[in-house]
């Protein structure tokens, strides 16, 4: 390997695809990003990507790929995959080795592939254990333990939108529902201020919004109060020494980082650090350069 090899991210998104080339230590050089078009399928989202990826990387003397999407990554599926009619088909792997046949291709989960750029390039750095909380369209964690990624038996770990919200829940997995992100995801939360305002709200919006609407407000509030509980038992459960935030929530960090504080500080026997994470919008794209640069 030279200093000139480049590593190739491509972040599989529910409304984006985002693609980047990566010197060695996480500093992008080149980046471009294409709306998903999910209505029109998988298959065109893959094949607009990767000849994005090849235009992009063109010249560029490639070290490896990594990629990453929602869902868990298997070599001849995606379980728990994004609302793309066909994505839990994607055979990602094989379909990008394809297009690049000679380059050493990674695949994995977006928000476990954050949590990786965060410890080798952000703010979980040194954290042992650390946790990644990501806040956005959904919501997941992440734990590595001694820098190691803590997957799961199937992939699954840290699928805390799932979670269920009280012991009279009668609905979950086995019914199509994720619970608590169907509470205080952003993707939720936007539709339930669209509602109440009767106006369309994104869950940024709203954020902003609940400074001086008090229906606003009250809907933030108590969001953040059941988030913020969820937040505490996994604290409690893994015992870190840091939490980062992120995804697009984070930037109402003024608003969220607090609340979270305040129910970590009286819950937790030892309560974590908090810190907004690092990389607010490339956290998957550095993941998946991460990963490939991991599995070298």
């Amino acid at each position: 390997m030279t200093s000139e090899d480049l590593i190739l991210g491509i972040d599989f998104g529910g409304t984006k695809v985002a693609l980047g080339l990566s010197d060695r230590t996480g500093t992008l050089r080149a980046t471009r990003r294409l709306d998903t078009d999910a209505e029109a399928g998988a298959e065109q989202v893959v094949a607009r990507a990767l000849a994005a990826a090849v235009e992009l990387s063109s010249g560029a003397q490639l070290a490896a790929i990594g990629v990453v999407s929602p869902g868990i990554v298997l070599p001849d599926r995606i379980l728990l995959a994004p609302n793309v009619p066909g994505w839990e088909e994607l055979h990602l792997a094989e379909l990008v080795s394809a297009a690049f046949p000679a380059v050493p291709v990674t695949v994995g989960t977006d928000a476990k592939a954050a949590a990786l750029a965060e410890w080798t390039w952000g703010t979980l750095t040194g954290a042992d254990p650390a946790v990644f909380l990501s806040l956005g369209t959904g919501i997941a964690a992440a734990v590595l333990v001694g820098g190691r990624l803590l997957t799961g038996a199937n992939g699954a770990a840290g699928e805390i939108g799932y979670n269920l919200r009280t012991p009279q829940d009668a609905d979950g997995f086995a019914s199509g529902a994720a619970p608590l992100e169907e509470a205080v995801g952003g993707r939720w939360l936007g539709t339930r201020a669209t509602a109440l305002l009767g106006r369309p709200v994104t869950a940024g919006e709203l954020f902003a919004l609940a400074r001086e609407n008090t229906e606003a407000k009250e809907l933030v509030a108590s969001a953040l109060d059941e988030l913020s509980m969820h937040v505490a038992n996994l604290a409690i459960a893994f015992d870190p020494a840091r939490i980062a935030v992120g995804g697009g929530l984070v930037r109402s960090a003024d608003v969220l980082l607090p609340a979270l504080r305040e129910r970590l500080a009286a819950a937790v026997p030892f309560p974590p650090e908090l810190v907004p994470a690092r990389f607010d919008q490339d956290a998957a794209l550095l993941g998946a350069v991460a990963l490939a640069l991991r599995a070298e």
